[in-house]
């Protein structure tokens, strides 16, 4: 196999077009090159990719008396090729880089193997810095050890442990929406890290799925997330004539149940926002209804009063409705029933 077929080969691994490894090339059979003929001094290799066999040419050094022809060439010879040449200047010789020997041929092969690896890793370094902080769609491709990797555009993405989702069966070949959390190259091997417990990931999915909040009109002002279980997201709206609420559910819930089915069931709550604090716990807290609420202003905490046989329904399950409530609306909450309420005296 010729350099030709090697270096074509490694391209199509890498599902880069030959033509586009041009600089690499010629710097992995400059190193050849310096290899074959045994110099130190630098050698640059200009290679003519259309041309099969494969064309190069090196520069060598234009010399009154020449002492290496493997690298110089006598001035009377320069000026056979080109006229106006001076000693010192470097004439560019064709040679054949399948001459340059087996050894020579496998260097070449391995110094661009590495020049794409780094090219590689720029690339994704580049796609990813951009993507970071948005949403992008995968397939899971592999379990190694705990982590999960997907594949996004022919490069894979690493899903951590602490950012999976417990519930969540992360099968081979599943197409899932992942967060693109961080671009990590401070290791030897660059990583892709992304979330699917991160609340953002739930903030983007509503901006995929809600024209509305993609035209700015409708703003999510605050999530609240235990991932796999149920999230709050807070909604406002610019103009009066469009309901956040509805613009956010959708028609029949189309647009809220693609993402809860997204999310594997993930249960989402949609709340009006309010610069009133009152109102906007009541809200956060449904779909418990609230009797009544005292603020305290300095700690900023709520003490909420419901009725008796709401309770329950405002602290949810595990405490995780007045949980979601508090991180929402960022206000300490807390709840009592009517009877609770009385019998410390402050119904």
């Amino acid at each position: 196999m010729d350099i030709l077929q090697q270096l074509n080969q490694i391209a199509q691994e890498r599902d880069i077009p030959l033509h586009e490894l041009q600089h690499e090339l010629e710097e992995s059979l400059a190193v050849a090159y310096k290899k074959f003929i045994g110099i130190q001094n630098d050698v640059s290799v200009t290679v003519t990719i259309k041309l099969s066999p494969l064309s190069a040419t090196v520069g060598k050094e234009v010399v009154a008396f020449v002492t290496e022809p493997r690298y110089q060439i006598s001035l009377d010879d320069a000026r056979k090729r080109q006229k106006d040449v001076e000693i010192g200047d470097f004439v560019q010789i064709q040679v054949d880089p399948n001459q340059f020997g087996r050894i020579a041929a496998q260097t070449a092969k391995q110094v661009l193997s590495q020049k794409l690896r780094e090219a590689e890793t720029r690339r994704i370094h580049d796609v990813f810095h951009e993507k970071m902080g948005d949403v992008v769609t995968g397939v899971v491709s592999r379990k190694d050890g705990q982590s999960v990797y997907i594949q996004v555009n022919k490069v894979e993405a690493e899903l951590p442990r602490r950012e999976q989702v417990p519930t969540e069966p992360y099968r081979p070949n599943d197409r899932m929406r992942v967060y693109v959390y961080k671009v990590d190259d401070s290791s030897r091997r660059l990583r892709v890290i992304v979330s699917r417990t991160h609340p953002n990931l739930l903030r983007k999915l509503f901006e995929l799925e809600v024209p509305e909040i993609a035209q700015g009109i409708v703003t999510i002002k605050s999530v609240a997330r235990e991932p796999g279980q149920r999230s709050k997201i807070a909604v406002q709206s610019s103009d009066e004539r469009v309901d956040p609420i509805g613009a956010c559910i959708g028609p029949r819930g189309a647009r809220v149940q693609a993402i809860v089915d997204e999310l594997y069931d993930e249960k989402i709550d949609v709340v009006p926002y309010n610069e009133e604090a009152r109102t906007f716990i009541t809200d956060a807290l449904s779909p418990a209804k609230v009797n009544s609420i005292k603020l305290n202003e300095t700690e900023k905490s709520a003490y909420v009063v419901v009725p008796d046989n709401q309770l329950s329904l405002a602290i949810g399950k595990g405490g995780q409705n007045v949980r979601l409530a508090a991180r929402l609306t960022e206000w300490k909450i807390d709840i009592r029933s009517e009877s609770q309420a009385a019998a410390e005296g402050k119904k």
